[in-house]
């Protein structure tokens, strides 16, 4: 299995939820849950870095149709 694989399977299933009620904002996803929406991506982040620390969490904008942008952290060792 990928890393996040099981994050983005997480979103997809929430997605149209997601949509309905936080569209243009931006969901905290670790596992097979849905941790957070908030408003900006930053927010997401610090939120995500103080719950799990290094450990890898999904940030994703919600919206109907994704525009593929890819981050890496300077947290992960190599």
């Amino acid at each position: 299995m990928e890393l996040l694989d099981k994050e983005l399977a997480t979103f997809e299933s929430h997605k149209a939820e997601l949509i309905g009620t936080a569209r243009g904002k931006f969901a905290l996803v670790k596992d097979d849950r849905i941790v957070g929406v908030y408003d900006t991506p930053n927010d997401a982040v610090h939120q995500g870095y103080s719950d799990f620390g290094p450990d890898a969490f999904l940030v994703k904008e919600i919206v109907e149709v994704d525009t593929p942008q890819n981050f890496t952290s300077n947290l992960i060792a190599v």
